[in-house]
C-alpha cells in the first residue's frame, strides 16, 4: 500500500497532512510512504527529516499523485488547474483521500471526485463520538483557531489586557466577549483569562456554564428560557423571541467590551449574523471584533473574509488561515489525528483478513459498515455516496424504545444516505468536550463531543439482579455442602442478610452509574477507588479468620485482595493521567 504525502497548493495554506513522525508510524505498520519535495517546509519540516523517518522523495508530483493508493491532505485536492495543477484530475482511479473536503466551502471537488471513482473519507465528518476523540481533527483546529483569536486580537488592541497600577495612574484590564463556548470558545476563553483580561461568555446551551465559569469567566444569559440543545452534539436554531433577546444582551454589551470573539458555525450553512452593524458602532474606537464564522459568510455583518476592516475605529478581523499561522504544531495536531484513523483501518483490515467479502477492503483499508467512525467519515465509496446496509439492531418491546441514529459530524454530503439508515443509539452531547468546527453556540455550532447513550439497549436491571441472587445462591451452595445442620442453618441467615444488601447495592449501583454522563465515567474512577479500598478490608478481614475458614472461603478471599488492589492502582494510575491533562509545563 503506498501512501503519498503532497505539498498543498492552495494560496495560504501551510500545514502539511504527516509529520516525520506520523510517518515513522505508518512505515511501521508495513505501508510505503511517498513524499513531495517541499511538502512540510511551510510547516517548519524539512525533507531530510521525512526521508530520515523512512519516507521515500518523489520528485514528480503528477506521477506521485497517479500511482498513490492512499493521498493524504489537509484541504481537498484542486479542481481545474486551480492552485497551479489539477490534483482531483491526478489522482489514480480507485485511489483514497483523506483531508478536509468541506464541500460547502469547496462544490467543484464532490464532482470532480466522483468523476475519478475515488473514495473519500473526511476528516470535519468524523462522529464526535468517545472513540473517536483521537481523530477529531475539528476541534484540534478549532483549539488553535480559539487561542490564535485572542493573539491577533492582542496585535491591534491597544492596551493591556491585564490592568496595571502605574506611576502615571491604573489601566483597567480589557474586557473580552466570547459568543459561543465550543472547543474554539473556550480555548479563546482561557487563552484571555490567562492574559488577565476580565472575560464574558455566552452560550444557548445551559450546559456548558460550568465549564465556562471553571475557567473563570461570566456567563451571560436572557430571560428567556430555551434550551439550543440540538441532536448529534450540534446546537439548533433558536425561537424568534430568543434571537430577538439575545441581539438585546449584544448590543447592550457592545458599549462595555473591549473585545469580541465570535463562532458561531452551522456545518453545511451560511454563519448566523449575530453581531450586528450597530452593536459594532456602538463599541469604543479601539476596540476588536474576531470573526471565528468569517469563512462560513462571518457572525460579524461587517466581516469581509481574509480581511483586516476597521469601521469607526473599530478593528474586524476576518481572517481564515488562523491554524495556519501556527502551521508547526497545527500539522502534529492534524497528522496525529490522521494516523489514528489510519491506524484504526489497517487494524480492521489486518484482523479481517481472510474474511473480508464483497470489496469490503479499499487498498488495505477495511471500510467496516457497522463501524461507526467509518459511517460518518465516508463521504465518497469508488466515486459514490454510499449507501450503508442497515445495522442489526434488537428487537424494540416499544417504538419508545428504539434508539435514535446518531448523525455523523460534518457537512452534508449531496445525497442523505444515513437519513435513510435504521435508527441507533442517539449521540448526546458531554459537558467534557464543547465544541467542534470553530466553535459552539447554540445557533448550529457543534454544542459537544457526542457520548453514544444506548438506554434502550441496556440489560434490565431485575434480571441482573436476579442473575447475581443466582449466582450467589449457586455459590452458597457450593461453600457449605447444601446441609441443614444448625450451624448451617445459622449460616445461612447470615449469609442471606449479607445476600440482601449486595443484590440492593448492585441494583442502586447499576443505576447511578448508568444514569451519569459517559464522559464522566472515567472520573468516578476516585469513587470506585474507595469502593474497592472497602474490598480490599473485607478481603484482609477474611483472611485474617482463616483459621476457622473453609479453603473456598480463603480462596475468595484471596481473590478479593488482588484483583481489587488491581483495581485500586488502575485507578488512581488513570485519575493521575487525567490530572496532567491540566496541568501546565512546569508547574
Amino acid at each position: 500500500m503506498r501512501i503519498a504525502i503532497v505539498r498543498e497548493v492552495r494560496a495560504g495554506e501551510r500545514r502539511v497532512a504527516a509529520t516525520p513522525d506520523t510517518v515513522r508510524e505508518l512505515c511501521a505498520l508495513g505501508a510505503s510512504v511517498a513524499f513531495e519535495p517541499g511538502a512540510g517546509a511551510a510547516a517548519g519540516f524539512a525533507d531530510a527529516l521525512f526521508v530520515a523517518a523512512g519516507a521515500e522523495r518523489s520528485d514528480d508530483a503528477v506521477a506521485l499523485l497517479g500511482s498513490a493508493d492512499i493521498v493524504l491532505k489537509v484541504l481537498p485536492p484542486t479542481v481545474g488547474g486551480e492552485g497551479a495543477r489539477d490534483e482531483c484530475a491526478l489522482l489514480r482511479e480507485g485511489a483514497t483521500v483523506i483531508g478536509f473536503v468541506q464541500p460547502d466551502l469547496y462544490p467543484e471537488v464532490l464532482p470532480a471526485l466522483t468523476a475519478r471513482r475515488v473514495t473519500v473519507l473526511a476528516m470535519e465528518r468524523v462522529p464526535r463520538i468517545t472513540r473517536a476523540q483521537k481523530m477529531d481533527a475539528l476541534s484540534s483546529m478549532a483549539n488553535l483557531a480559539g487561542y490564535r483569536a485572542i493573539i491577533e486580537a492582542s496585535q491591534v488592541f491597544g492596551s493591556f489586557f491585564c490592568g496595571q497600577i502605574t506611576a502615571a495612574g491604573k489601566v483597567p484590564p480589557a474586557k473580552v466577549l466570547v459568543i459561543g463556548a465550543g472547543v474554539a470558545g473556550l480555548s479563546a476563553i482561557g487563552t484571555a483569562r490567562g492574559l488577565g483580561a476580565e472575560v464574558r461568555a455566552f452560550d444557548t446551551r445551559p450546559a456548558v456554564r460550568e465549564q465556562v465559569e471553571s475557567m473563570g469567566a461570566s456567563f451571560l444569559t436572557v430571560e428567556i428560557a430555551e434550551d439550543g440543545e440540538g441532536a448529534g452534539g450540534y446546537g439548533k436554531e433558536m425561537s424568534q423571541a430568543f434571537l430577538d433577546a439575545e441581539m438585546a444582551l449584544f448590543r447592550a454589551q457592545a458599549s462595555e467590551v473591549d473585545i469580541v470573539v465570535t463562532t458561531a458555525l452551522i456545518p453545511g450553512r451560511k454563519a448566523p449574523l449575530l453581531w450586528m452593524a450597530d452593536a459594532v458602532e456602538a463599541m469604543r474606537p479601539g476596540s476588536v471584533v474576531v470573526d471565528l464564522a468569517a469563512s462560513h459568510g462571518g457572525n460579524c455583518a461587517l466581516t469581509r473574509a481574509g480581511e483586516h476592516v476597521v469601521h469607526g475605529g473599530v478593528h474586524i478581523l476576518g481572517y481564515t488561515d488562523l491554524p495556519c499561522r501556527m502551521a508547526p504544531v497545527a500539522s502534529r495536531l492534524y497528522a496525529r489525528n490522521v494516523a489514528h484513523l489510519l491506524r484504526d483501518l489497517l487494524g480492521a483490515a489486518a484482523a479481517a483478513e481472510g474474511a473480508i467479502a464483497n470489496g469490503a477492503a479499499t487498498k488495505g483499508l477495511h471500510l467496516d459498515p457497522l463501524d461507526e467512525v467509518v459511517r460518518g467519515a465516508t463521504l465518497l465509496r469508488d466515486g459514490v455516496v454510499p449507501t450503508w446496509p442497515a445495522l442489526p439492531t434488537a428487537p424494540a418491546p416499544s417504538p419508545a424504545a428504539t434508539p435514535a441514529v446518531a448523525k455523523p459530524n460534518g457537512v452534508t454530503a449531496p445525497a442523505a444516505p444515513l437519513a435513510q439508515q435504521p435508527r441507533t443509539p442517539t449521540s448526546r452531547p458531554s459537558g467534557t468536550r464543547s465544541g467542534g468546527g470553530h466553535g459552539g453556540h447554540g445557533h448550529g455550532a457543534h454544542a459537544g463531543h457526542g457520548e453514544v447513550e444506548a438506554s434502550s439497549a441496556r440489560p434490565n436491571g431485575v434480571w441482573a439482579a436476579s442473575a447475581a441472587v443466582v449466582g450467589l445462591f449457586v455459590l452458597w451452595m457450593a461453600l457449605t455442602g447444601g446441609g441443614y445442620e444448625q450451624s448451617t442453618v445459622d449460616t445461612s441467615r447470615q449469609f442471606l442478610q449479607h445476600l440482601t444488601v449486595f443484590v440492593l447495592s448492585c441494583v442502586v449501583g447499576w443505576h447511578v452509574v448508568w444514569n451519569v454522563t459517559p464522559a464522566l465515567h472515567t472520573p468516578l474512577m476516585s469513587v470506585t477507588n474507595a469502593i474497592s479500598g472497602i474490598i480490599v478490608l473485607g478481603g484482609l478481614l477474611q483472611l485474617g479468620a482463616a483459621s476457622h475458614a473453609s479453603p473456598a472461603l480463603r480462596i475468595v478471599g484471596i481473590a478479593a485482595v488482588a484483583l481489587a488492589t488491581i483495581n485500586v492502582a488502575g485507578g488512581f494510575l488513570v485519575t493521575r493521567r487525567m490530572l496532567a491533562m491540566f496541568r501546565r509545563e512546569g508547574s
